[in-house]
């Protein structure tokens, strides 16, 4: 039986610049930096949620043929791939403090329907959305 998502993937050009860029910039913390060979399996997760982890893959690694990695690289690199949303308790706070950091925002924090959104971007493109649930809405009440 499924219990929950463990790690999913973020691609990146650089596995270090990255793991820097959630580290010092996110607050983030090292899970795993190990040398396998000719790769390297690079993880990071919140403080605060242990069982998650994102595993920072380098666009050039095993396991893409070159035609793929080719197509990968351009979408990461146009900036056009979503790799999640974190949840945080103080969007706005966040947002001050990661944008200080130099962290780019392609939106400032917003008020929608479900709460408060920002958008950012990782030093590879990919972006997330950083949002602060409204107190009214429970997604796993209210969406089961």
């Amino acid at each position: 039986m499924i219990q929950g998502l463990a790690i999913t993937t973020v691609w990146t050009f650089d596995q270090q610049r990255t793991k820097a860029f959630f580290t010092e910039k996110l607050d983030f913390e090292v899970r795993d930096d190990i040398s396998m060979g000719d790769m390297k399996w690079v993880t990071v997760g919140a403080k605060n949620q242990p069982g998650v982890e994102l595993a920072l893959m380098s666009l050039d690694g095993p396991g893409l043929d070159p035609e793929s990695a080719e197509a990968l690289k351009k979408l990461v690199g146009k900036g056009v791939l979503g790799a999640g949303a974190f949840r945080t308790d103080d969007c706005r706070g966040d947002y001050a403090t990661f944008k200080a950091r130099g962290v780019e925002f392609i939106q400032e924090p917003k008020e929608r329907p479900y709460g408060v959104e920002a958008i950012f971007r990782d030093d590879s493109g990919n972006w997330y959305s950083l949002t602060e649930r409204s107190e009214e809405l429970d997604f796993s009440k209210d969406f089961g």
